[in-house]
């Protein structure tokens, strides 16, 4: 194709650059004659001033014989004249290419200025240098008198080496002016041959080609150019007939390609509309055997299956188990219900995560495939279930007639797959969670009983045992005293009790932690008597509930504390809502020294324990400050953006 492409590019450039030295040879000529021109008209001038000085001379001459005229300044100037007199010669003769100034070439051009040059030195330059040397005035005369002849000579001389010199430029502007009109009419003719080239190299095969085009446009496709050339639009007639005959083919088997492309549209659209049913159903929260089921269900009647079930690993294990099970006989159940991995065709799919789709005509060393057999079916498939590159177990599909996918069917099923894999697993992590969520709370609930009623049954036992030792000793007196701190004992456990059981039972409704706190303290005031106050300030974004139930039992916490150790009289709660959310609790009780102690069992402080246990499961920082005397302040700061609320 780069030869191709050379040759009518070199074709059209040759034409150019031989237009380009015709015209650059004309247009040198033309500039070089006009250069002579140019030339020899300056030398004219300088030669009609040679003409002008003689005379200027001879009238100097003239006036040098008159009396009362200062012979110095005469001969002064005449010898200036003299001095440019001769210099006009050597101009004249040498040329000056600078102005520029130079004679003809002519031969006779150049002997008649050597015989005028000859001329002067012999005749006329000796003849004024005698008239001017001469001392008498008689003597200048006569000389003067003989001089007039020779310079009408000399004179004449000069006139008709400028006619010489005006002849050669009437000649040359002769040959201008036909360098000229050559000009013209190689710019003429030179236009039209390039018109007709461009017509024959260029226009005429884009026109074919055009015409073509449009022909092919209304699907004329047994249009065909012909190939007249070696060049490009040889080439281009050559590719677009190669083209039209593709296109020629290609038409002819339109509707068949359409039909074909239809029906693999159809099936696409089969295939998303399967899969969005299955993903819309796998989106549903179900149970795990639930959702196995459905899967299997909906598999068996888009693909006509007559029987299937799904398998699982058990965790920590290399058997597969039957989860779910339908169209097959029980006693196949039975016998398929464990399988090791690499056991028959369903143990290699999920050890190998390949899927598999057997025709069990065809005869095979495994014992197994006998079951399936027996079961009446002539083929099985076993597809893995994945989640996240790991295979979860498999599901199979048994047919009485011979039945093995193809590669676009596979894929299908293993997305399936895929999708049913990750189902599970986000049902076991939803499991998973909830476990975790009862096991905290579960953990918290104990210790908040072991920080409140297992201290108060301990100190009610330890008063039971002294109440019998009075007893049996007869001290009815100490007895009595026993007795009534026991009743103290169980009125406080009491209250412990329906405090903890308000916390319990405290619902957040809309995630609106400001009336829960309002509520909370509500209730605190109504049951200990200790004045209570809230502010709220700041309009931050709304908390999601499980931060707000955290933010609300460490407040409660908080409250409870006061109840039990402070003493206070007065209970302050702000709650600042920005950035960062911050609540702050105050109290005027006694307070207490929160300085850390080297060696202090933490049992001792399970309700602070518990508080910042809390706080970092929501990612907010928890600080207590008091002193003795001074009271409490329970500081806690959210600074982690929560989820959901971006």
């Amino acid at each position: 194709m780069v030869t191709l492409t050379q040759k009518l590019g070199a074709k059209i450039v040759n034409i150019l650059i031989f237009f380009f030295f015709v015209a650059l040879a004309a247009i040198g000529m033309t500039l070089y004659i006009s250069w002579q021109l140019e030339g020899a008209g300056a030398a004219i001038n300088d030669a009609g001033s040679a003409r002008m000085r003689s005379y200027r001379i001879a009238y100097l001459l003239s006036q040098s014989t008159h009396e009362n005229t200062d012979t110095a300044v005469i001969e002064a100037q005449i010898l200036k004249e003299i001095g440019l007199f001769e210099s006009t010669l050597r101009t004249l003769e040498e040329g000056n290419q600078a102005r520029p100034l130079f004679l003809p070439k002519e031969q006779e051009v150049r002997r008649q200025m050597k015989l005028l040059h000859q001329e002067w030195e012999e005749r006329m330059k000796p003849l004024i240098l005698e008239i001017m040397n001469s001392e008498r005035a008689a003597g200048q005369l006569t000389l003067i008198t003989a001089y007039q002849p020779a310079l009408v000579n000399f004179v004449s001389m000069v006139n008709h080496l400028v006619l010489m010199v005006e002849e050669s430029n009437t000649r040359n502007t002769a040959l201008l002016r036909s360098f000229q009109i050559s000009l013209v009419v190689l710019s003429m003719v030179g236009t039209l041959v390039l018109i007709y080239l461009f017509f024959v190299m260029v226009i005429r095969p884009v026109t074919k080609l055009q015409d073509g085009i449009q022909r092919m446009a209304a699907a004329d496709f047994s249009v065909r150019l012909p190939v007249q050339s070696q060049d490009e639009f040889g080439a281009l007639a050559d590719g677009f007939n190669q083209m039209a005959d593709r296109l020629q083919n290609l038409y002819g088997t339109l509707e068949e390609r359409v039909q074909e492309k239809t029906r693999s549209l159809e099936d696409k659209n089969q295939e998303l509309a399967i899969l969005y049913e299955f993903a819309a159903f796998l989106n549903k929260p179900a149970s795990v055997e639930d959702l196995c089921r459905g899967v299997l269900k909906k598999l068996i009647g888009v693909l006509a299956a007559q029987g299937g079930l799904v398998r699982l690993v058990a965790p920590n294990s290399n058997a597969l188990h039957i989860i779910i099970h339908e169209g097959v006989s029980e006693a196949f159940a039975k016998e398929e219900a464990c399988l090791t991995l690499g056991e028959c065709l369903c143990g290699e799919s999920a050890r190998d995560g390949t899927p598999i789709s057997w025709d069990l005509n065809i005869e095979t060393p495994r014992p197994t495939l006998q079951r399936c057999r027996r079961d009446g079916f002539q083929s099985v498939s076993a597809i893995p279930i994945r989640s996240k590159k790991q295979v979860l177990g498999i599901f199979n599909l048994f047919f009485h007639k011979p039945q093995v996918f193809d590669s676009h069917e596979i894929l299908l099923l293993e997305t399936i797959g895929q999708h049913l894999g990750i189902a599970i697993e986000n049902q076991r992590l939803v499991s998973r969670e909830k476990e975790m969520a009862v096991s905290e709370e579960r953990n918290l609930i104990a210790q908040e009983l072991h920080d409140s009623i297992a201290q108060s049954l301990a100190f009610l036992n330890i008063q039971v045992q002294m109440l019998a030792d009075s007893l049996h000793r007869g001290n009815d007196t100490e007895a009595m005293e026993g007795l009534a701190q026991i009743r103290e004992g169980v009125q406080e456990s009491y209250d412990v009790v329906r405090e903890l059981l308000v916390h319990f039972r405290t619902r957040v409704e809309h995630a609106d932690l400001a009336g829960a706190v309002a509520s909370a303290l509500e209730k605190f005031e109504g049951q200990t008597g200790i004045k209570t106050s809230f502010r709220q300030r700041g309009g931050g974004a709304p908390l999601e509930p499980e931060y707000v139930i955290q933010l609300l039992h460490i407040i409660q916490e908080a409250l409870s504390n006061v109840r039990k150790h402070a003493q206070a009289t007065q209970v302050d709660v702000d709650i600042e809502q920005n950035e960062e959310y911050r609540i702050v609790v105050t109290d005027n009780g006694r307070g207490f020294d929160s300085s850390p102690k080297p060696g202090v069992d933490e049992e001792q402080h399970v309700g602070l324990k518990i508080m910042k246990e809390r706080a970092h499961r929501i990612g907010a920082q928890l600080t207590i400050a008091s002193r003795q005397g001074e009271g409490t302040r329970v500081s806690l700061t959210l600074t982690k953006q929560p989820k959901g609320t971006a």
